[in-house]
């Protein structure tokens, strides 16, 4: 099939979970369909990011990306808009145009739109079949219901309504949906009567890319990965910097958590013991190089990456209930599950502290990674999705 793949990230370099995902999504189809790739991008791509996506795409376009600016002009009078206001600030004319033009030059069989971002141009598809690839509702749905003051209480119901109001028309549209957990496909079907055709595709590792990363394990070091530019992670730390790593302290004083990515200089908890890395050109070395993987997430929707990402290195994870969401892990056997500071603090010190169980840990924690979330084993449901998609016209 010849597919037209449209994406938010500029997939290379593979830095953040949706790029990871969008990428391995890109080099499993290019084996069996002609790819075209129309992608924003927060920056130029290099040359040697250029040569990646080019291995995995027969021809590949950028737009810039504008980044979302509730203060904007634009924001301001998306108050006013039955779209979401994110949608009509970031709207780009150049996008809209770049997929009317690559349309009207030839035929495709069917157009992935990957997130919210990108499935929002439909509008732009005609009548070419299109698949909206990872829906994520938990993030906006949870902050719906969260607790406040009566105002903000307010705009976070008038945010839901004009959310759910542009997703109603959207899947009216696209009845072709991915998601990447069954809970996630849960909430769909439960908010939404014009949800269609709904598959689960779960985030996923190329276990052969790690199994190649050579690990010195310093003894005692924690590592959380994430950028705060995602604020589920920022109040990941915040909570475990301030209620957790105290008491883990307490048994351990030379403990030392890592923290990866974009931390935005937003303030954090004060701790001596606290390394703030920023970007880092590859994750899997430092995660390889830890102790123990950290993953206490409070919020927001799909499969943790992050947590994959240190099962496949051979890192033991402790998470949250949340942070655990969707990976069907056992606690004790492929993961350690905490949901106050006491017990988190408790799994973390017995890691460190009984290096044995640590590595059984492990251990189960890969194979579990290998039988269900290796792209080997995710691809042909993939496979399956695209082609049923590419029919399912009108």
């Amino acid at each position: 099939m010849n597919i037209l793949f449209l994406s938010r990230w500029y997939p290379y370099p593979t830095n953040n979970g949706s790029k990871l995902r969008i990428y391995n999504l890109l080099r499993g189809l290019s084996r069996h369909h002609t790819l075209t790739l129309l992608s924003f991008s927060d920056q130029p791509p290099t040359e040697s990011d250029a040569a990646a996506v080019k291995s995995v795409s027969k021809e590949a376009h950028v737009v810039p990306w504008r980044e979302f600016d509730p203060n904007s002009a634009r924001a301001r009078a998306g108050l006013f808009s039955l779209k979401p206001r994110s949608l009509v600030d970031t709207f780009s004319p150049e996008m809209a145009g770049k997929i009317t033009q690559i349309l009207n030059e030839r035929n495709f069989d069917l157009i992935i739109a990957s997130q919210f971002a990108m499935a929002a141009y439909y509008p732009y598809f005609g009548d070419t079949p299109a698949l909206f690839e990872e829906l994520e509702l938990g993030l906006a749905y949870e902050d719906t219901h969260q607790s406040g003051g009566w105002a903000r209480r307010v705009l976070r119901r008038l945010t839901w309504f004009k959310f759910h109001f542009y997703l109603s028309r959207l899947l009216k549209h696209i009845r072709s949906v991915s998601v990447v957990s069954e809970k996630e496909r849960e909430l769909v079907e439960r908010n939404f009567s014009a949800s269609g055709n709904i598959s689960v595709i779960p985030n996923g590792m190329d276990l052969g890319e790690y199994e190649a990363v050579t690990a010195t394990p310093q003894p005692q070091t924690m590592i959380f990965t994430g950028s705060f530019r995602y604020r589920v992670n920022y109040e990941a730390m915040v909570w475990f910097i301030g209620e957790v790593l105290p008491l883990i302290l307490e048994q351990i004083p030379s403990a030392e958590l890592i923290v990866t990515g974009d931390h935005l200089n937003l303030p954090l908890p004060s701790n001596a013991n606290v390394r703030l890395t920023g970007y880092v050109d590859d994750v899997r070395q430092w995660i390889a190089n830890s102790s123990v993987a950290l993953v206490p997430i409070w919020s927001g929707g799909g499969t943790r990456l992050k947590a994959l990402e240190a099962m496949a290195l051979g890192t033991p994870v402790v998470a949250t209930s949340k942070g655990a969401e969707g990976l069907n892990a056992n606690h004790g056997q492929n993961l350690l599950i905490a949901d106050t500071p006491q017990e988190f603090a408790r799994c973390v010190i017995r890691l460190m502290n009984d290096r044995a169980f640590a590595q059984q840990v492990a251990s189960d924690a890969r194979q579990f990674v290998k039988s269900r979330y290796d792209w080997g084993v995710i691809m042909p449901q993939v496979l399956r999705l695209v082609e049923r998609a590419a029919v399912r016209r009108g």
